[in-house]
């Protein structure tokens, strides 16, 4: 184990340790906050949160994501919760025989499969809200700049 090295402060520096691995800005100086320290108020290049609400752009953003997202995630739920249903509710069927495993083996392994072919339709999806995003932006930094 390396030694520790020990330094002091220097004056007007009230953080307890020197040389400690961090990424907040020391107190006591006058230099300026780490863009992600800053808060609403210091945040002087904040965008017009109301008028990025109001582009027709951003709303068939949110209505694309709302299409997607909510009838996987029903899906998913469903899909998840149908193997202790019917295992419960059903054991007989589930206790058939196929290919010499019982078929809630193999639901319960589809999941796995189920999953990642909601998580690649997703990703498939999410390229494009990403684009439609990044034209959001695009226009809101020209619309910055006329002001």
């Amino acid at each position: 184990m390396p030694p520790k090295i020990h330094l002091e402060p220097e004056p007007g520096d009230f953080t307890p340790e020197v040389g400690s691995a961090t990424d907040v800005a020391p107190l006591g100086r006058g230099e300026a906050k780490p863009a992600h320290e800053l808060t609403a108020d210091e945040d002087v290049d904040v965008a017009d949160w109301d008028s990025v609400a109001a582009q027709e752009e951003f709303k068939s953003l949110l209505a694309s994501k709302r299409r997607f997202i909510v009838p996987a995630t029903v899906f998913f739920v469903v899909y998840y919760f149908a193997l202790p249903v019917l295992v419960g509710y059903a054991p007989g069927l589930m206790d058939t025989r196929v290919l010499g495993v019982n078929v809630a083996y193999l639901f319960a392994l589809s999941q796995f499969f189920m999953a990642w072919a909601v998580a690649a339709l997703y990703v498939r999806a999410a390229g494009g809200w990403d684009k439609t995003a990044q034209r959001v932006i695009e226009r809101l930094g020209f619309e910055r700049k006329e002001r």
